[in-house]
């Protein structure tokens, strides 16, 4: 049987690596944050110990159960709840990596629950190392390409025609559009905001492509808010 003292480090140890990687996740103000990764490892641990002593005097001959059946079922279960975590807008798809760390947090909690402390810390550490620095780098590499155009303007027909125009002239992939407004005003005062979330080309010439986009009719306002 396993000791009380070595049952309560196991438990606390799987709540401080869930943690970890929580806050990464709460501070990057995700669906599931701190609460859920801690309680997924923790009780991905206890189970994993249950599996492996829970049921020692009983199964054939007295010899127990399969330490590896319950935690095959954390494995294949915690998909549940990652995928609560996954939201589509649109074409936009979020929440991929948030679940991804849920289910690795499971793996983690498994490792600490079965005594194997190297795997369930080494794997903690590398997962906190790709969901930050990572994503660092992902953002500095991938900056220059990917943004998020975001134009106020009066409403009127042909708006989207004539922006879709510039884009094509300056070769930037369109790659969503969302358009906001608020339908309380007449239509000679609505206004409206269009966000962009485009591809640019190799080559842009940044000026001129926001010169040809405050020409339109309407448009009073245009700016990069977001990279991508």
């Amino acid at each position: 049987m396993l000791s009380t003292p070595e049952l309560v480090l196991r438990l606390i140890l799987s709540a401080v690596a869930g943690g970890a990687v929580g806050v990464e996740r709460e501070a990057n103000n995700r669906p599931a944050g701190l609460r859920t990764h801690v309680l997924v490892t923790l009780g991905s641990t206890l189970i994993m110990i249950i599996s492996m002593y829970g049921f020692d005097g009983f199964g054939v001959d007295g010899l127990g159960g399969d330490p590896a059946r319950l935690g095959a079922q954390v494995v294949s279960g915690i998909g549940f709840l990652g995928a609560g975590t996954i939201l589509r807008t649109g074409n936009n798809i979020s929440g991929l990596t948030t679940a991804a760390s849920i289910w690795v947090c499971g793996g983690i909690g498994l490792a600490i629950g079965n005594g194997y402390y190297t795997g369930g810390i080494a794997t903690t550490l590398i997962v906190l190392f790709t969901l930050k620095g990572l994503s660092a780098s992902e953002k500095y590499l991938f900056k220059v390409k990917y943004k998020e155009l975001v134009i106020f303007s009066k409403e009127r027909p042909g708006l989207l025609g004539d922006l879709g125009k510039i884009m094509g002239k300056n070769n930037v992939i369109i790659k969503d559009i969302r358009v906001m407004s608020d339908q309380d005003l007449s239509d000679d005062e609505r206004e409206i905001v269009v966000r962009f979330r485009v591809k640019l080309p190799s080559k842009f010439f940044n000026d001129r492509f926001f010169t040809e986009v405050m020409a339109v009719r309407g448009i009073h306002h245009a700016s990069w808010e977001t990279d991508f």
